[in-house]
């Protein structure tokens, strides 16, 4: 049976509503018990438990009710010496250096490492008495459970973290909501991509362990500038505190608790070409001969969804009828050294001929009473643009037999050659929708995508072609959560084709690499809105092969010779620039692998003892040897500024000293990219795949030690 529903009648992700200051604080705790990482103190919002999850993680839970495990967490506790000292009105937990005291009446936390105070309750208080936000809150309010607890900024703190956010870095002053949604563009603070992760260089950082929303007020004025106020709608509140000296430190930390990111197969770092969308099997083959013929280096080629899929019955992964030989058509694009990505999302039309079956077995999300939930999707924002999407089921991927229907369903791909799959959407759950696993909408929507994504990467890593070469599983993915890191990659959905887009993709990337996910993409070129100018085309292009990761994808074509003569030359260039860099990025992924490291690093991450530098937040270092300025406005200004140190450029050879501003004009050929003195970047031969070239193949050494004052002929075709 099917309920229909329409998820825009009931309340839906960043309209939910709430104010710290309308609910009850937690006033007063008392000593309960203690164990061998911790103790446990008695509240009137029931058992509030302190403890030592390993060195530097602290945990603290408010309330006992238990939920679903959807194994957001990869660490077991691990071995710590704790010390538990109580008195008539405290008590203090000390490990190592780290130490965590709480006063019973009136209530306040404070955390410490060498006897410096890290982060502590908030201090705000009425003219009348008592404080002015809850310190910590576990309350119902207008029929919605609410946990969280308030904490004391310092005046400028910034925080970074919480997602693949396109606006500023620093969300210090913000309310932000980690709550997955469909941004339909990079314009808001609607994001695909959250993670309720904050951190400050001040040397700590918080996880919200929890699948469901959560509000963040960061000294956001409304309620505090001075204080950080955080609410999860749910009866229990379970954080982890993270004490480092360095930004590296508390990534780290964060990366041990929810999993580090895999390798990636080699081949994913050459250029990805995709187009939304290859309207004939003839067109996306044309297309990919021309690539080759023109000398346009290119690794993977994509089609999306309406290239390859029926929309009116997707998706059970079915090549149309403009395929009537998949295999063969594949066969043929491979003869060329292609990889193959398709589309896909996680639901299925309610008019394609296995959803009957499919929903008798209970292979789909449910309305409360037991039915399947029918998605219906809101026209409003694909306008013309994009073909209206049918009702639809979703998967339930938490019922272990749809779970595993839905990869064995990829084997039919795999077997006709496909490598990797782009999995799109996931932010649709509905809170009124329930999982197998007794969760509503408000705790499974966010965790949705962390295990469609999950399933599809582990279908990949076991059966699809290029996993042969041993080196795992991968997705092209767009939406994310905790431990989203685990099942790379990911790409930032839908920019708007103009300089406002560029700039936010940029950020977007350093925001979620600051989120603890090293690897990041986005739409070169933008995604929807006028066809880009070939000067911006340019500009995108040369940001988009100085990431970890580097697809041309939008509404309208992508490939460069729809921009002129000038602009396939200037991009080529770049493009074979970007394969000559494999052996430097390789070693930065592996680095993100083994040592937590984003590939592209913002300036407060890079720099932490330069708070000088963090406010440029629309440049950044391409790991430890590179700093890349990109040109974000029309005309080639580029304001930079470059760390302590000499610096060279490497287009003109031109060295520069550290610690200072500069304002440069980049002609078209190039942007400001930097080398740090005493650093070196190993380099590789140039080819149409990276199928040409050997692994580790090293033909070029980039030195900066100061002595050469030549350009660097980098650009030359």
């Amino acid at each position: 049976m099917t309920a229909i529903q329409n998820p825009s009648t009931v309340t839906g992700g960043y309209k939910v509503t709430v104010d710290p200051r309308d609910l009850k604080g937690i006033q007063a705790a008392q000593f309960e018990t203690q164990n061998e990482r911790g103790c446990t103190l008695a509240t009137s919002g029931g058992p509030l438990t302190l403890s030592f999850f390993a060195p530097g993680v602290v945990r603290l839970t408010l309330g006992d009710t238990e939920y679903p495990d959807y194994g957001l967490l990869v660490q077991k506790a691990q071995p710590v010496e704790v010390d538990v000292q109580k008195t008539d009105d405290a008590v203090t937990l000390t490990c190592g250096a780290d130490t965590v005291s709480v006063r019973f009446e009136p209530f306040h936390l404070e955390i410490s490492r060498n006897g410096q105070t890290r982060l502590e309750s908030s201090r705000e208080l009425h003219m009348g008495g008592g404080p002015r936000v809850p310190l910590l809150v576990r309350e119902e309010k207008n029929g919605q459970e609410w946990s969280g607890l308030s904490l004391e900024l310092r005046p400028g703190e910034p925080i970074y973290g919480l997602g693949e956010k396109f606006g500023r870095l620093n969300k210090r002053g913000e309310r932000v909501v980690s709550w997955n949604e469909d941004a339909y563009g990079v314009n808001g603070e609607y994001a695909y991509k959250n993670v309720p992760f904050a951190w400050s260089p001040h040397g700590w950082g918080m996880l919200a362990h929890t699948p469901t929303r959560v509000v963040h007020g960061v000294g956001y004025s409304d309620w505090s500038h001075r204080s950080y106020c955080l609410l999860s709608q749910e009866k229990k509140l379970d954080l982890f505190f993270f004490l480092g000296d360095t930004p590296a430190e508390l990534l780290t930390r964060y990366a041990e608790l929810t999993g580090s990111a895999p390798e990636v197969p080699r081949w994913s770092l050459g250029i990805w070409m995709s187009r939304a969308f290859y309207r004939t099997a003839d067109e996306a083959m044309s297309v990919a001969r021309e690539l080759r013929e023109r000398r346009l280096p290119c690794d993977v080629f994509t089609l999306d969804g309406r290239a390859w899929l029926e929309v009116d019955t997707r998706c059970t992964l079915d090549f149309d009828e403009r395929y009537p030989d998949p295999a063969a058509w594949i066969a043929e694009l491979k003869t060329m050294h292609y990889k193959l990505c398709v589309w896909e999302y996680p639901l299925i039309s309610v008019r394609n001929a296995l959803y009957p079956e499919l929903s008798e077995k209970g292979y789909f999300l449910t309305d409360k009473s037991g039915k399947s939930y029918v998605y219906h999707w809101d026209p409003a924002p694909f306008g013309q643009l994009l073909t209206p999407l049918p009702e639809s089921g979703l998967i339930d991927f938490t019922n272990p037999e749809a779970y595993a229907w839905y990869q064995a369903n990829h084997q039919k791909l795999w077997d006709v050659g496909v490598d990797v799959m782009k999995t799109d959407f996931a932010e649709q759950v509905p809170e009124d929708a329930y999982a197998s696993n007794g969760d509503s909408g408000i705790r499974h929507h966010n965790v949705y995508a962390l295990l469609f994504n999950k399933a599809v990467y582990e279908a990949t890593r076991d059966h699809a072609p290029s996993s042969e070469s041993g080196q795992g599983g991968l997705v092209w993915g767009r939406a994310g959560w905790i431990g989203s890191q685990r099942y790379a990659l990911g790409w930032g959905g839908d920019p708007q084709t103009d300089w406002g887009g560029l700039a936010a993709s940029l950020r977007g990337g350093l925001s979620w690499g600051l989120s603890g996910t090293p690897y990041h993409s986005h739409d070169i070129g933008g995604f929807y809105g006028p066809v880009p100018t070939p000067e911006l085309y340019i500009r995108w292009s040369q940001l988009g092969m100085l990431d970890s990761h580097s697809r041309f994808h939008g509404t309208t074509p992508r490939e460069p010779w729809f921009f002129g003569e000038e602009a396939e030359r200037i991009v080529r260039n770049w493009m074979n620039l970007r394969y000559r860099l494999l052996p430097y990025l390789e070693q930065l992924c592996s680095d993100a692998v083994h040592q937590h490291t984003p590939v592209a690093r913002a300036m407060v991450y890079a720099c932490p003892d330069e708070p000088q530098s963090w406010a440029f937040e629309e440049q950044y270092l391409l790991g430890d040897a590179l700093l890349v300025a990109p040109v974000l406005q029309p005309g080639g200004q580029v304001r930079v500024y470059l760390p302590r140190g000499r610096w060279q450029l490497l287009f003109t050879g031109e060295w520069f000293e550290g610690g200072h501003v500069y304002d440069l004009l980049a002609p078209l050929e190039w942007i400001p990219v930097f080398g740090r003195e005493g650093a070196q970047v190993l380099l590789g031969p140039v080819g149409q795949h990276t199928g040409e070239i050997t692994a580790g193949s090293v033909t070029q050494i980039l030195r900066f030690d100061g002595s050469s004052t030549s350009g660097l002929s980098l650009l030359n075709e």
